[in-house]
Parts: C-alpha cells; structure tokens; sequence
C-alpha cells in the first residue's frame, strides 16, 4: 500500500501531477489541468492497513471532506474500502464525483495487476 500513496504511486492511478509524501501530516497536491488541483492532509497512515485524507483545497464541496482507504486482508490477496465522507448534500458534484471515483479504481486496479493504470485525463476512456 505504501507504494501506491508515495508520489509515483499516486501518479500512476490518479493524476501524474502529483506532489505528495506519505507522512502524516504531510499536504499532498493533485493538479487536474492547468488550473485546478485539490490538495490534501495526511491525517491517519497506519501501515499495510489504512490511510485516510483531509481536503484542503478543491471545489467547495470537497472542502472538508475525508477520503479513507482501508484494506482488509482477503484470500486471493486484500480487499480496498474506501470512504469520500463529510458530503454537505447529494448534489450533482457528489454523483459525477461518485462516477469518477469508479473510473479511478479501475485505474487502480490495472495499476496494481499490470503496473499501468489510466490516470487522469485518461481514466474515462
């Protein structure tokens, strides 16, 4: 799990400008585009098990919200759980940030099963 929260890791999956280090306490930023990017604070990093993000700076309705990855041990390998808490309201930010969340796991997936995943801005094709 480590490798995939460190900054190659990160830019491998979700977006390749990526500026982060895995240290809690740490502000973690994701450019999407020129002129956007979320940031992030590292505020739970429990080895081989959980992870979990404060935003910091992103659209106002991210701001504040909490992203937890979890991975519970499973026999073919590990299963993630993940969380996108501290929602103000289900609004129309909330579902495309839903859908896009899917994309990215898919992302993930191939990232960790063949080293190559499709991040940002390729992970809707």
């Amino acid at each position: 799990m480590r490798r995939l929260l460190q900054q190659k890791g990160l830019a491998g999956w979700w977006t390749p400008d990526t500026i982060a280090k895995p240290e809690v306490g740490s502000i973690l930023r994701f450019g999407f585009g020129p002129s956007y990017f979320k940031t992030m604070e590292v505020i739970v990093l429990t080895p081989y098990s959980k992870v979990e993000w404060r935003c910091i700076k992103a659209l106002e309705e991210w701001i504040g919200t909490t992203l937890t990855f979890e991975l519970e041990p499973h026999q073919k390998g590990c299963v993630l759980l993940f969380h996108h808490d501290g929602w103000a309201s289900y609004s129309a930010e909330f579902a495309s940030c839903s859908f896009d969340w899917a994309l990215f796991f898919r992302s993930l997936k191939f990232f960790c099963e063949k080293g190559q995943g499709f991040p940002y801005p390729e992970f809707n094709k």
